[in-house]
């Protein structure tokens, strides 16, 4: 023990008293999270909460990236959506699966996903014909029932073009909807982002079902045996995400974006690129980072993948502001249907609270407003927008000159 110490010295450098309050005595999630969690991993959901909670204060657009059986486990009903729902998501990168497993609930009245031992009787379910993740599962047919329902809908004069994936999935989210409304089932993560005007994107459409029997007709085409014209437009998908960045940065109201990142992978990296693009590829300038970064990923940073890598890093590739670093980001390592369900409960319990509150008090604004941004309906004009930008004469001789 060190008795030179300075007591003023050691004051500087230590924060508020650890205070906590009985779970027993709080009312409302908010005060939960705020009272009751102070140390450990508790502090750190503390802080996400208090992240995003200033997000939706400051009406910053916020991007979801979320990888993993988001659909598959039925888990997407209970905290994802009610997020969208509010307004309170801009757009989502996730995966191919993801939209895959989003239409089971559609292809029949009774919930196909159904709870199973996480270990121990695989040898079982192999035999019954029952697929499993992680702790649910469903029955095999629901895959040969999911691969018809696709190769029927690519099949349908609507999808019989080229389209970037957020219309794709955009198409995909209609019908969805309308197979979930004619058996009167809650509505999937497609369908309500369909409702909402919310762009999905999927970095890897090649690694998932839907894309699959998209090239099981593409096969069938190519020998002969019948017509298949549907494309996906890869590079316009990429520079509507880039589009969407570059609104958000110079020309939406809070000139700012912010990212919650569950799960990391491919969406992760698909939702960070815009970005580097924008300035390292298309040579703009003045593009800043995400201004909140928030992530709970379930690898260890000593990994060095990019799951792992956490927001300072993502700094030095020009991802997050620098400003960000100074208190706006936080990472944890955790599972996040653990923590989700508590955050998002938290966000939409306080909007209820605040909602008929008025907007110039403290803390209120965010959640006085029913912020549904509707990006998909503007992406024509935000990519217009950028294109237009980055081909005026005096930029079209910057880019030449980096060949």
């Amino acid at each position: 023990m060190n008795t030179n110490v300075n007591s003023q010295d050691a004051g500087s450098l230590v924060g508020k008293a650890v205070d906590v309050r009985p779970v027993s005595e709080v009312e409302n999630p908010e005060e939960l999270i705020m009272n009751c969690m102070p140390a450990f991993g508790g502090a750190f959901v503390r802080k996400i909460f208090c992240i995003l909670d200033r997000v939706i204060t400051e009406n910053v657009p916020l991007v979801v990236a979320i990888s993993g059986p988001i659909t598959a486990s039925n888990q997407h009903r209970a905290w994802l959506l009610p997020l969208i729902e509010e307004g309170y998501i801009s757009y989502i990168t996730t995966t191919d699966a993801a939209c895959y497993h989003d239409g089971h609930f559609g292809l029949q009245e009774e919930n196909p996903v159904r709870e199973v031992d996480i270990e121990g009787r695989d040898l079982e379910y192999g035999k019954a014909g029952v697929i499993r993740i992680g702790n649910v599962g469903f029955d095999e047919n629901v895959l040969y029932k999911q691969d018809k329902f696709i190769s029927n809908l690519l099949q349908k004069p609507e999808f019989q073009r080229k389209m970037s994936g957020t219309e794709f999935r955009n198409l995909l989210g209609q019908h969805y909807d309308r197979q979930e409304g004619r058996l009167g089932i809650k509505p999937g993560l497609l369908s309500t982002c369909y409702k909402y005007g919310v762009p999905v994107f999927v970095g890897a459409p090649c690694d998932g079902s839907v894309y699959l029997n998209h090239v099981k007709l593409w096969a069938m085409r190519e020998n002969g045996v019948l017509r298949h014209d549907f494309e996906l437009d890869i590079e316009r998908e990429v520079f509507e995400s880039a589009a969407i960045h570059y609104w958000g940065l110079t020309r939406s109201p809070a000139k700012k974006l912010a990212i919650l990142i569950l799960g990391g992978g491919v969406p992760k990296n698909f939702s960070l690129q815009p970005e580097p693009f924008l300035s390292q590829i298309l040579l703009l300038n003045d593009i800043d980072g995400y201004s909140f970064d928030v992530q709970i990923v379930s690898t260890n940073v000593t990994y060095g993948c990019l799951t792992s890598c956490k927001p300072a890093e993502a700094h030095t590739w020009g991802k997050v502001s620098a400003e960000a670093l100074g208190g706006t980001t936080e990472s944890l390592e955790a599972d996040y249907s653990t923590i989700m369900p508590l955050i998002s409960w938290a966000i939409i319990d306080k909007k209820h609270r605040l909602f008929n509150r008025d907007a110039s008090e403290p803390g209120v604004r965010g959640y006085c407003l029913r912020n549904h941004l509707r990006l998909y309906d503007k992406l024509p004009e935000l990519t217009k927008h950028l294109l237009d930008r980055i081909t005026e004469l005096d930029h079209v001789v910057k880019l030449k000159s980096a060949f």
